[in-house]
């Protein structure tokens, strides 16, 4: 049987509307702390954003398609009936995203993964039995759902207690924010270009070995460090600040720390755009092999154009409905300042790169919360609000039953109308 092509639109239909609530929910991944902190206007976090999204999604998206399209549900099961996989796919692709609207509507940040993966394994289990959903790799992402948040939130406790300890309690920390910032640019800009060189797209030549890529990651960072202290050495970065800014020193800091927030704000949503471009593509992948070869395959090369249709979809969510969300992470769960929101986004970043690259989708969402709640910890429990944050969890807890029950009643409405 060959798909329709009313079937095939409705695909990229849902698939862009897929991506578009995966930016108006995720957004607040990548710039909620910025705007929270003042670093940006909305305005200007919604173009930086937009631009680190797309190439995201496009430089490093592959990654992660792979395992959404097949490290879920075993293929082979549905080889005998391929259109039956293609319903599931559309089935989960459209129950997530209906999902990610409600919760982006009341400002709940919820994690895209859970709702696609969980509505995959949903699928798989109601169609094909326990035997067509890979349990190990699932119990693997639920365990990285746990640990996650852990890691983001000991990570960001950690470089806010040496922002604290190294900087802000000494006293001078202004003169010590302008000897540190460029150690701190450097490592931001190692991690990053780490994470496109090492294993990156082979089209782009840039599928470097460990070795080549620690060196050309170091090089960049050393141009990049040379560069910021050559910025202190020339200017001041307080021109043009109003006179209230002068008068105070640890103003003038977090100044500083708002230029080093808003680099780590575009090394997340880089890293937001490569991990979660999968939730709104795999199930298009998917479908569109089986629409050109009848037939399910385990390889199957994820075109440039539909990489394309996930970057954009991204971006004109989060510009267009991103806000609510983005007034929760960077507003609600604890008071944000530039070198708070440095710390949080820093250890986010690192940790959904890392695990982007071992093809491990990971939610942002739970990495960005716990690195959130690290720093609040580091300046001691009172500052968090816990109703927010038992708000939040209740939101991630029935993420995966709802998605799932939405992908089998919208599934049964696709196989009797196809």
């Amino acid at each position: 049987m060959t798909l329709p092509l009313s079937f095939l639109i409705i695909t990229l239909v849902f698939g862009l509307y897929s991506a578009w609530n995966i930016g108006a929910n995720d957004v607040a991944n990548a710039m909620g702390t910025s705007v929270g902190s003042r670093a940006l206007t909305f305005k200007k976090a919604v173009i930086l954003a937009g631009i680190c999204e797309f190439l995201g999604a496009v430089l490093v998206g592959s990654h992660v398609t792979d395992t959404i399209r097949k490290g879920i549900v075993d293929p082979l099961m549905f080889s005998g009936n391929p259109e039956h996989l293609a319903y599931g796919m559309l089935a989960a692709l459209i129950s997530s995203a209906i999902f990610l609207n409600l919760s982006t509507l009341i400002g709940m940040p919820v994690s895209t993964t859970h709702s696609i993966v969980g509505a995959v394994a949903g699928f798989g289990l109601i169609k094909a039995g326990v035997h067509a959903v890979y349990w190990s790799k699932l119990l693997s992402i639920a365990l990285s759902w746990m640990v996650a948040p852990l890691i983001g939130a000991i990570a960001a406790f950690f470089v806010f207690k040496f922002i604290s300890r190294k900087i802000l309690s000494k006293p001078k920390p202004y003169e010590k924010a302008v000897f540190y910032s460029p150690y701190l640019v450097f490592a931001v800009i190692f991690v990053l270009t780490l994470s496109i060189i090492y294993k990156g797209p082979r089209h782009l030549f840039l599928d470097m070995s460990l070795g080549d890529a620690l060196l050309v990651s170091s090089l960049l960072g050393m141009l990049a460090l040379l560069a910021v202290k050559h910025f202190f050495q020339t200017r001041t970065i307080i021109e043009g600040i109003a006179d209230e800014y002068l008068s105070d020193e640890y103003r003038r800091v977090e100044k500083i720390f708002a230029f080093l927030q808003i680099i780590t704000a575009c090394c997340v949503a880089f890293a937001h755009g490569a991990n979660d471009v999968a939730n709104a593509i795999g199930p298009v992948a998917a479908i569109v092999s089986i629409a050109k070869t009848n037939a399910v395959a385990m390889q199957v090369e994820v075109p440039i154009g539909i990489l394309l249709l996930g970057g954009v979809g991204i971006v004109f969510g989060l510009a267009t409905f991103g806000y609510r969300v983005i007034e929760t992470i960077g507003k609600k769960i604890t008071e944000i300042t530039p070198s708070r929101g440095f710390s949080a986004e820093f250890a986010t970043a690192t940790t959904v790169l890392f695990c982007s690259k071992m093809g491990l989708p990971i939610s942002t969402t739970h990495t960005l919360v716990g690195a959130v709640i690290g720093v609040g910890f580091a300046r001691g429990i009172a500052v968090l609000d816990f109703g927010i944050v038992k708000k939040i969890l209740w939101a991630w807890l029935i993420t995966i039953p709802l998605s799932a029950l939405m992908t089998i009643i919208i599934f049964k409405l696709l196989t009797f109308i196809y």
